[in-house]
């Protein structure tokens, strides 16, 4: 897909700050310093639309970033991240929570994994919770760069055999760096939003 306009509209903490209108949303979920920031950076070619640090725990915020006038990648928060505030940390889960079970025009959720790190109790936990709400979602292997062919092969099968024992087995490989993966990543949100 041809990105021809790309601009942060919000940052929301609850429905009333949420963009009006029925345009698709695609929401970006993952543990904190996956590369959830590069990964929309990347496929909307900016280097700065969504923010990125060395530091995890950043993105506090559910934010809006308007594509093409066509539909909303949602930035939601990281989670697990054990340096942000309890108090942060716990008005996180309903903020997201409500964010996913209730939003009426979200059409994926793409769950950000480290392909250099097993999946942790909150990644098993968001992804059963999704299965459970009945919402859309699909893996994204990040980080892809960093390792060999041999070893990117031996991690996607252990991380596969981690989730299709659940039966979810569809996963994409990525790297903001060399932008490896992302027409496939692009193809599965025109088919979730209905993009032509």
């Amino acid at each position: 897909m041809k990105v021809t306009s790309a601009e942060f509209t919000t940052s929301a903490t609850n429905p009333s700050q949420y963009p009006e209108g029925l345009i698709p949303e695609i929401a970006f979920a993952g543990k904190s310093n996956v590369g959830k920031s590069s990964l929309i950076n990347t496929l909307i070619n900016r280097k700065r639309l969504a923010r990125t640090s060395a530091a995890p725990g950043k993105t506090r915020l559910i934010n809006f970033f308007k594509i093409n006038n066509q539909l909303f990648f949602v930035d939601l928060p990281g989670y697990g991240f054990a340096k942000v505030p309890l108090s942060v940390k716990k008005s996180w889960g309903p903020m997201v929570e409500k964010y996913l079970k209730e939003r009426q025009n979200l059409r994926l959720v793409i769950v950000i994994l480290d392909i250099r790190r097993d999946p942790s109790k909150e990644d098993f936990s968001l992804v059963h919770w999704l299965d459970y709400y009945g919402v859309n979602f699909l893996f994204v292997l990040t980080k892809t760069d960093k390792l060999s062919k041999n070893q990117i092969k031996t991690r996607l099968q252990k991380i596969s055999k981690y989730f299709s024992e659940a039966g979810y087995d569809e996963i994409v490989l990525f790297s903001a760096r060399t932008a490896y993966g992302k027409e496939e990543v692009w193809k599965k949100i025109a088919e979730a939003a209905n993009i032509p």
